[in-house]
């Protein structure tokens, strides 16, 4: 069994972490000739994303809480199942609807490798350190958004759109085993709180009445949501309006994903000096940055895809210094519910998400400033949301 503060550690939960970003951004490539070979337009295609993102977001109400009753191992395993099931059903299948339906259950599968790592690390770690492991897990996770494409848009051009979700099958099936073989229990039996559908929502008022949970659930929120804005459109912008091939995008979506990778490590090294909330302000500066200079290289019509990915590179970075340590804020005061305080944390930033991704999806068209305004709009409102609530945080923190 691996050990708490070990490399081998972290790297599983980072693994389990990238179930998420493996499997919505794996297949971005593939989403134009998906819509081209289902015969539906473009926005019904980029549903698939929004159909996933609304299963990521519902499931983690399910995993928290019933990891704080029966353990976190258990309830990990049989979320990693469910994964693997769905992921084939999405390889075989035979139109729009039913890879929409496929996908949903995909989510609720995948959404448990991230509630539950968070709950694990709450386990095992508390304040700077939950904060810094977190942002570890975080800068080691980075590497699936750069590689994902990469690897979607390769297989595509070799075997099709359905050989991605054949891989991402045989990779939950391999951390199934892995977890099975190698995962500790990390939630010790008497700490484990009875579960009903009363006391889970007695849990979450409470948490939602924390003036402190919610400024840094915010900050979790509007950073998370520019991520799922590019997401949900980059593919069609670059491909469609800037010409970009599948694995060109790739190879963009990949430079842009490496931002996220060094704000992580950043904060992974920086965290333990600077503090939460130094961090977070720093990083939400760099969300308005990233944002106003995407809004500019649209105004200014640059020609080049560059003009957009490296602004959301910045952007990425700052989302990279901002997440773990909101994370981190917001669970502190919930060791004993560390499962529902992952849940609910991980609803929220997912529906943000959702709603961010399904809005721009329906506006895009044969120009870029659905994507750049968004962006543009949520980075500034982070960094007001972040200098509006120093006095609230503070005292929260405190307070407990």
């Amino acid at each position: 069994m691996l050990r708490p503060d070990t490399f081998a550690l972290t790297a599983l939960l980072a693994a389990l972490t990238a179930i998420g970003p493996l499997t919505t951004d794996m297949y971005l490539p593939s989403l134009p000739d998906i819509a081209r070979l289902m015969q539906v337009p473009a926005a019904q295609a980029q549903l698939t994303i929004s159909s996933y993102l609304v299963g990521f977001a519902a499931g983690q109400l399910i995993y928290g809480p019933l990891s704080d009753r029966f353990g976190r191992k258990p309830v990990l395993l049989g979320a990693n199942i469910l994964f693997v099931v769905a992921t084939v059903l999405c390889a075989a299948a035979p139109s729009n609807a039913l890879l929409l339906g496929a996908r949903f259950l995909q989510a609720v599968g995948g959404c448990g490798g991230i509630v539950i790592t968070r709950a694990i690390v709450r386990d095992l770690y508390a304040g700077t350190r939950a904060a810094r492991e977190l942002s570890l897990i975080a800068s080691v996770m980075a590497l699936a958004p750069v590689i994902a494409p990469l690897i979607g848009g390769v297989l595509h051009a070799l075997f099709g759109w359905r050989s991605t979700f054949i891989l991402l099958a045989l990779f939950g099936a391999g951390l199934t085993l892995a977890v099975a073989r190698m995962l500790p229990e990390t939630m010790e039996k008497h700490a484990r709180q009875p579960t009903s559908v009363r006391s889970t929502v007695r849990v979450f008022g409470r948490m939602l009445a924390d003036g402190g949970f919610l400024a840094h659930l915010g900050m979790v929120v509007l950073s998370f949501g520019g991520l799922f804005v590019w997401i949900s459109g980059t593919s069609f912008v670059l491909q469609n309006l800037y010409g970009l091939a599948p694995v060109e995008f790739g190879v963009a979506f990949a430079i842009g994903s490496l931002g996220y990778m060094s704000g992580a490590g950043l904060a992974a090294r920086m965290v333990g000096r600077w503090g939460l909330d130094r961090t977070m302000g720093t990083g939400a500066a760099a969300l308005a940055a990233g944002g106003t200079l995407m809004a500019a290289a649209v105004w200014l019509q640059l020609s080049s895809a560059l003009s957009l990915v490296i602004p959301m590179a910045v952007y990425l970075a700052g989302m990279g210094l901002v997440l773990g340590q909101a994370m981190a804020g917001a669970m502190a005061p919930y060791k004993r519910h560390a499962g529902a305080a992952s849940s609910l944390l991980g609803f929220i930033q997912q529906s943000g998400a959702a709603l961010c991704g399904a809005l721009v999806g329906q506006l895009l068209g044969d120009s870029a400033w659905p994507l750049a305004g968004s962006i543009a709009i949520l980075g500034w409102l982070c960094l007001a949301l972040w200098a509006a609530t120093r006095g609230t945080r503070a005292r929260a923190a405190q307070a407990h």
